[in-house]
């Protein structure tokens, strides 16, 4: 008799969020094709809060979408299903794959947004409140990350955060955020908002100048970072106990290299070649280490 309360009670409760899903689904219908507000809908819906809006001048004017009509099938359908100017007739025939293409179109027109002077201004305001989480490097002290794509071409890379402070790259933890294409942030964004803006650039030691972290969460970042830790320790000593080397695995990892437009930054070139100079002298190290295990065994 308990198995059959604990088996309803499971039963409501996947019900209810089937009704809840099915709520939110027809309040984002009624948004969009009631209230024509599909940017409205597309930055509500859960995944999306990495993206900022686009400002409708800037979609409107066509200088700003140049090329673009290559990029995405159903180009012109797709801008007025953005713009909310689409047919009623058209949005019953091509609705399903108008909304991938017109997610398509606006992912690759904000890439080109929040490189301008007010995009930058609507991005910088989400990395102040760290909407983009946090490094997750102890020596970073929870220095606040930004989104960058490895390539500005769409369905080839998922979207990383940088950090500013130790240079390196991170998957999102979420894999909502996870599946985002890094087209539709480009490879230039982060680089370039602290070139614009100077002061926000990290020091490489001391505190986080930008919105520091409450005390749970530091607590919480800290048992998460220790897990992680041990997990890593563990992954370690397992690959050591099958013979994996720790020096070819480190020269095969990629290293992220932070270009604007394509062309490296020159002084972050600069310093990427005194890192370099340091990790092949590790790896030197590693590997002379390996040698002399393996002859004492």
């Amino acid at each position: 008799m308990r198995r059959k309360l604990l088996s309803g009670r499971s039963v409501n409760r996947f019900r209810f969020r089937l009704f809840q899903d099915f709520a939110n689904a027809c309040r984002y219908f009624l948004i969009i094709f009631d209230s024509g507000q599909w940017i409205f809908w597309f930055l509500s819906s859960k995944g999306n809060e990495y993206f900022c809006e686009v400002e409708e001048d800037f979609i409107l004017d066509r200088f700003n979408l140049t090329g673009l009509n290559n990029e995405v099938a159903n180009y012109a359908q797709a801008l007025d299903l953005i713009t909310d100017n689409l047919d009623d007739e058209i949005q019953d025939e091509l609705r399903g794959s108008l909304d991938v293409q017109a997610r398509l179109l606006y992912g690759l027109i904000h890439a080109r947004w929040i490189v301008t002077a007010r995009g930058l201004a609507k991005m910088l305001d989400k990395y102040k409140r760290a909407d983009f989480g946090r490094c997750p490097r102890v020596l970073c002290q929870c220095q606040p990350l930004l989104p960058v794509g490895l390539t500005d071409i769409p369905y080839q890379k998922a979207v990383k955060l940088y950090c500013g402070r130790c240079e390196d790259i991170y998957s999102p933890k979420s894999s909502r955020h996870g599946s985002i294409d890094g087209a539709y942030f480009g490879t230039s964004f982060p680089h370039l908002l602290f070139l614009v803006y100077p002061n926000l650039i990290p020091p490489k030691t001391g505190p986080v100048d930008v919105v520091p972290a409450a005390r749970g969460a530091n607590e919480t970042d800290g048992n998460k970072r220790s897990r992680r830790a041990r997990d890593e320790q563990e992954t370690y000593t397992e690959g050591m106990s099958e013979g994996i080397s720790t020096a070819s695995a480190a020269l095969k990892a990629d290293r992220y290299r932070p270009r604007i437009f394509g062309f490296q930054i020159h002084e972050i070139a600069k310093l990427q070649r005194w890192q370099e100079a340091v990790r092949d002298r590790q790896v030197t190290k590693l590997e002379e280490l390996e040698e002399n295990m393996n002859s004492t065994v």
